[in-house]
């Protein structure tokens, strides 16, 4: 699916009820884990100690920490999507966000995203997009929600 490109909030309206797109693949390996434990300080042993998650996790493997998939969001969502002409663009929020399944060290993942509602308040464009991260080969989704947000147009 090619990127979907955005020039204005009439544009950005006719995705309303559609898929946006789909991002590529990207393996999530035990470098990654490694860094983003650093970098949260969370250090549990089922995502960096691979002999221990091995031996006794039920996963038979160091599992990526949750927030990294969540992480991983504006990566895949600047493979879908360009938005032009704006002053600005901010994470608002996401609701009801569900972890479906683990993800283990090695496995690919990519996004989905459709476009739940938007709106223009007063200038400036609110967009509810409904996500998923799926996992390769794997039925059940890693992490599933809406993410909102807010683009301000130029005019």
């Amino acid at each position: 699916m090619s990127k979907v490109i955005v020039n204005s909030y009439e544009e950005f309206e006719k995705l309303l009820g559609q898929r946006i797109g789909v991002s590529e693949w990207l393996e999530v390996g035990q470098d990654r884990i490694n860094q983003f434990a650093d970098a949260t300080l969370d250090h549990q042993w089922i995502h960096v100690d691979v002999a221990r998650a091995q031996a006794e996790s039920p996963f038979k493997s160091t599992i990526v920490h949750g927030y990294l998939t969540l992480s991983l969001l504006p990566y895949f969502w600047n493979q879908i999507i360009e938005v032009n002409n704006l002053k600005m663009m901010v994470n608002y929020g996401m609701d009801k966000m569900k972890f479906g399944q683990a993800v283990l060290s090695g496995q690919r993942l990519r996004l989905v995203a459709d476009m739940l509602s938007i709106a223009n308040l007063r200038g400036t464009c609110k967009a509810e997009i409904k996500f998923a991260i799926e996992i390769e080969g794997q039925k059940k989704k890693a992490l599933e929600g809406v993410a909102t947000f807010l683009y301000y147009f130029n005019n």
